[in-house]
Parts: structure tokens; sequence; C-alpha cells
């Protein structure tokens, strides 16, 4: 008995990380928090080991697992508040140079990074599906719909499920999935912005262009800032209500928001969250250190920059395996 508790014991944690980085992304899309998604899995596998003895295989071990972590993403859901970006709290856009307010005590939208939740696949069709799955944009307009109809739309939009597989999971009808999905295509349809042709990371474009984003903040040229971004840009950084669009507007909030006094001030190291560029920016304090203070997530259109979530939730740094301090650049010989 023993060494067959041992052998199943094996067999399962064999399972571990072959999906964890896709239920990962799965829980990411249903709570909208990655710090949350890692609670869900971590719960996922809990529930699927006390009942791996009993797991029969009528389905995959793919098909329980995101039957187990749709269903306990569920029950965490029951009663919660939706995770909203500011642009999501119905207010108008900001005045640049007004007071900043911060709500603390909401539940925001967070990123996630790309190093949890990639697929690994070297078809491109499959990474771009995957990239786009994760966008923030897409994340937050999730937030929009009811927890059950946020489960139909990703396991037959995202996963590709059939309806029968999406009916037998949530213990509903075909013709109830089916009537649950169109609902939420419709909401989606209200609150999805229109996006606009996105450069592809590999291209030299956009590559010279983060080149001269990260220029620009570590020069606090804000001029130069403004030139990277749309007409109709959007800067938004919860846990601040604000949101500000038009990037003189932009402009303007970072001429009068930011503490950064002087070129050298900031510091920009790259990394990639929800398949977008991204950057961890450090600000310079009195004693010289530059200490973890905001996290950039770019979305790049072909136009310039159209939208940034900064992210002041400096739990995020460690999450994406950031440092809290950067090394002095030229150190004392």
């Amino acid at each position: 008995m023993v060494m067959a508790a041992d052998s199943t014991k094996t067999d399962f944690d064999g399972l571990n990380d072959q999906y964890r980085p896709e239920l990962l992304a799965h829980c990411y899309r249903m709570l909208g928090s990655v710090h949350d998604a890692e609670d869900l899995v971590q719960e996922t596998y809990l529930r699927a080991w006390r009942s791996y003895g009993k797991f029969e295989g009528r389905s995959s071990m793919r098909t329980w697992l995101y039957r187990i972590a749709t269903n306990a993403c569920l029950t965490a859901l029951d009663g919660k508040r939706k995770r909203p970006m500011p642009t999501g709290l119905g207010a108008p856009s900001s005045d640049p140079e007004g007071a900043l307010v911060q709500q603390p005590e909401v539940p925001w939208l967070e990123p996630v990074p790309d190093a949890m939740v990639s697929a690994e696949s070297t078809d491109p069709a499959t990474i771009v599906a995957s990239r786009e799955s994760i966008r923030l944009a897409f994340i937050a307009a999730l937030q929009h719909l009811p927890p059950r109809q946020r489960a139909v739309l990703i396991l037959r939009d995202v996963l590709k499920w059939r309806a029968a597989e999406v009916a037998e999971m949530l213990d509903m009808s075909a013709a109830a999935v089916n009537s649950a999905l169109q609902r939420a295509h419709a909401q989606l349809d209200q609150v999805a912005p229109a996006e606009d042709q996105v450069v592809e990371p590999t291209s030299a474009d956009q590559r010279e262009l983060l080149d001269r984003y990260v220029e620009a903040f570590e020069s606090y040229d804000v001029a130069a800032i403004v030139e990277l971004f749309t007409k109709d840009a959007v800067w938004e950084m919860p846990p601040y209500t604000g949101w500000y669009q038009g990037a003189e507007n932009i402009g303007r909030l970072i001429a009068t928001a930011c503490p950064a006094k002087a070129p050298g001030d900031m510091r920009l190291v790259a990394t990639e969250a929800n398949g977008q560029p991204a950057f961890g920016l450090y600000m310079r304090g009195d004693d010289g250190v530059h200490r973890a203070f905001q996290l950039h997530a770019l979305d790049v259109t072909a136009a310039g920059v159209a939208h940034v979530g900064s992210f002041f939730d400096l739990r995020l740094f460690r999450t994406f395996g950031l440092p809290d301090t950067l090394p002095a650049e030229h150190p004392p010989s």
C-alpha cells in the first residue's frame, strides 16, 4: 500500500509543472489578480491531490484540473467586487493638475508576468493567441461580466471548449451555456475599447520606441515623453482613481505630479506583463538610492504608446522578479 501511495504521489507530482502556467493564466483571467490566482492554483492542486485516488479518467487530467480550478475561482468570486482599472469606475478623465485621490481599499486589477503564464509553444499563432488572451484591456473587460458568464466566455472563446464540455463542467445545459456566451459578448461589445493595430514585440519599430521611452523617462524629458504617446492615449495608475487622456495631459501630469526633479532620478528595468512590454520604474531618494516606485505596462500601437497602466503595488516587483533597489550606476572605486 505504501508503494502504491508513493507511486500515485509521483504520478501526481509529475503533473504539477506541466499544467501550472496555463492554470495560473486561467485563474488570472477569472480573478484579475496574480496574487489571488497563485493562491487558487495552490488550492486547485491541494483539492486535486486529496481526490486524486478517486480520479477515474473519464475525462483528461487537464480537463479535470480545469474543472477544479474553475469551480474554486467561482467560489472565491462569490460576493466579491470586480477588480477595476480607474477607467472602469465610470468617471470622466481627470484634470492632470488636480489633486490625486487614492482608494487603497479597492481591489484593483493587477498585471501578471509573462514568464508565469507564457505558453510553451513554437507556433506563432498559438503564441499570439495566448498573448492576446491576457492583455490588460481584455482582463479589465472581463471584470464587467458576472462570474459564471466570465467562466463561460473564457472556456468557450479562449480555451475553445465545446458547449457540451462547458455545460458539464459548470452543471448547465448547452443551451444555457450558449445563452450566457451571447450575453457575455454583448456586454464586452459595450465596454471593450476599439484596438489599434498592435506592433509585434519583435519589430524594430517597437524596440526603437521602447528605447526612446526609457531615454525620455530617465532623462526626465517631458516633451520627449509626450511625443511617444498617441493623440488619445490613456494613462491610469491604481490605487489612484483618476485617469488621464491625451498625450499633452499625460505630459502635464508627469510634469506636475511626478516626484522626479532632474535627469537620473528615474531608472527603468525592462520586463513583460500581460503579453505587453513593461518596465519597473525606480525613483532616486535623497540618499541617492533608486527604489521600486511603480510598474508600467504599455500598450504599443503602430502610432505610438496608446495606454500605460502604472501600478503602485510594490509587491509586484518581487512577483516580476525585480529587485527592491538598484545598484549604483557608478559605484565608488
